[in-house]
């Protein structure tokens, strides 16, 4: 899998160790969450997955305490009966063995890990249990995706996704939530698709800039939500795609504060369903009030430009 340009020039800054928790409303056993999982390694973090044992998109932000696996998780990637939470020993994942060596971490240990619940349930058991068995603490990010579909505007309140993600920043956990348009559920073996390496490519990007803008990654109760187009001929490799800042919902006129100003645009930033429709490649980047999943203030936007500035882009005039 080849990295962006620009993850490559930052690959030094990401040798100080960043624990990431990873997870997902399509499945601990989807293949764009694995392969996201591959690229943020290959950048020097430290990750592990902890993701609910089946498809649950759409479960917004429910939780409930896991339960027994009654058919078998996702892909048959556990067997019916299988405990509430478990992974599957006999897969160990990707560079297990080099992570383990770096962080002294138990034999036991493998990276992924399923939940037998919603989005937010699997978040919650990742940060507030595995994570100290991986990091002996809490961990430094938290990812959610990418989304076997776009999480835009109003869906924003529905999905699982974004659900995860807001759940970790209730924890206290800088959070980011990624979505694409293209493909569908994919099984963890099945062979890879270039769509899968683009988002997982564009996904390491944002993380790493947010990352290298140094703590605190993002201001407290906000998320982003970041939502890419389809991966097509014309946008093929994650070079022709540019990310522009913009908003969750829909701003009503003289009822709506007024959005950070940046490319000329008067204090209104555009919708996040504009700017993925927009012809091009652009991906957008809304940051998101984590206490209602709409657009954050003019202030945690101000914050957000200054620290992704180095990727942000503008729509064509």
């Amino acid at each position: 899998m080849y990295l962006s340009a620009f993850v490559i020039c930052l690959l030094p800054l990401a040798a100080v160790a960043v624990n990431v928790i990873q997870s997902n409303d399509d499945g601990w056993a989807e293949k764009n969450l694995r392969v996201f999982y591959d690229s943020l390694v290959d950048a020097g973090f430290e990750s592990f997955i902890s993701a609910p044992a089946d498809n649950e998109s759409g479960k917004s932000s429910l939780d409930a305490p896991p339960t027994e696996v009654d058919d078998g998780c996702q892909f048959q990637s556990c067997p019916p009966g299988s405990p509430p939470t478990g992974n599957n020993a006999s897969m160990p994942r990707f560079n297990v063995d080099s992570l383990r060596h770096r962080s002294k971490r138990s034999s036991q240990l493998t990276v992924e890990q399923y939940v037998n619940s919603y989005p937010v349930t699997a978040m919650k058991f990742g940060i507030q249990t595995l994570s100290e068995d991986f990091y002996g603490g809490l961990p430094d990010i938290a990812v959610a995706g990418p989304n076997v579909g776009s999480n835009l505007g109003i869906v924003t309140q529905f999905s699982g996704t974004v659900g995860a993600a807001v759940e970790a920043v209730k924890e206290g956990i800088p959070a980011i939530a990624f979505s694409g348009s293209s493909g569908e559920q994919t099984a963890w073996n099945a062979p890879l698709e270039n769509y899968m390496s683009v988002y997982a490519d564009l996904s390491t990007t944002v993380t790493q800039a947010l990352v290298n803008s140094g703590t605190p990654y993002l201001p407290s109760n906000v998320f982003l939500n970041v939502n890419y187009p389809e991966v097509n001929e014309d946008c093929a490799a994650p070079s022709d795609y540019k990310f522009v800042l913009s908003r969750v919902n829909i701003a009503i006129p003289f009822l709506t504060p007024a959005d950070v100003e940046t490319c000329g645009n008067d204090g209104r930033l555009p919708n996040e369903t504009d700017v993925v429709g927009t012809d091009g490649c652009y991906a957008s980047i809304s940051v998101g009030d984590a206490g209602d999943k709409t657009t954050a203030g003019k202030e945690a936007q101000s914050v957000v430009l200054e620290k992704l500035g180095s990727i942000l882009s503008c729509l064509p005039s």
